[in-house]
């Protein structure tokens, strides 16, 4: 573990190379699983704040399903996460060219029709945050689905880390980014190939 300020990073942040790539996994982590995505009391609200703009581009079971059970819920690990559809789907998805799952929210925000981008896990995913009282952990998820990321990330050279600066930075801020950079970059001369964990 990398500790920045009052987070702890995994090593998987500087190790794993990583760059999501739409074309070979199809946005996958917006369809698979069994839980919606983790979302804050805020984002809840800005998501019905926007929801008449996005409602038409999302799926019409995903339609449905918000109009009935409303935009999150309480999973059974007791976390306030996105609605699904038929156990699997957030309701917020949209296809693209290709079969590509994408999210109407991100899709929105993208044309300028709304200032949200999305909730913050999607946008830091396939990190995953944990709250403690006194520190934030900062982990990988690993997931089959992402191994086409995990390849086109190790061909560009690109570390989960790099990849992730936008999140990051939105997150903890730059000041935090660059420390984690440096963290990052001293672990790697250090340990080129990793610890043996």
């Amino acid at each position: 573990m990398l500790q920045i300020q009052n987070v702890l990073v995994s090593l998987d942040l500087a190790e794993q190379f990583f760059c999501c790539d739409l074309d070979a996994c199809l946005g996958q982590c917006c369809i698979e699983g069994d839980a919606g995505a983790p979302v804050t009391p805020d984002e809840v609200k800005r998501i019905e704040e926007v929801l008449p703009i996005i409602k038409e581009d999302m799926i019409p079971a995903g339609r449905r399903e918000v109009e009935e059970n409303g935009v999150a819920y309480v999973d059974e690990e007791g976390d306030l996460v996105t609605t699904i559809v038929d156990g699997r789907n957030c309701a917020f998805t949209c296809y693209g060219p290709g079969g590509k799952c994408l999210c109407a929210i991100e899709k929105a925000c993208r044309e300028g029709r709304i200032d949200f981008l999305k909730p913050a896990s999607c946008h830091l995913y396939p990190l995953r945050l944990t709250e403690y009282p006194d520190f934030t952990a900062v982990n990988y998820h690993r997931w089959k689905i992402c191994r086409p990321a995990e390849a086109l990330g190790r061909k560009l050279g690109l570390r989960l880390y790099q990849f992730l600066k936008g999140p990051l930075t939105a997150r903890f801020g730059e000041a935090w980014y660059a420390e984690l950079c440096e963290a990052c970059e001293a672990y790697l001369k250090e340990y080129p190939d990793g610890i043996d964990r």
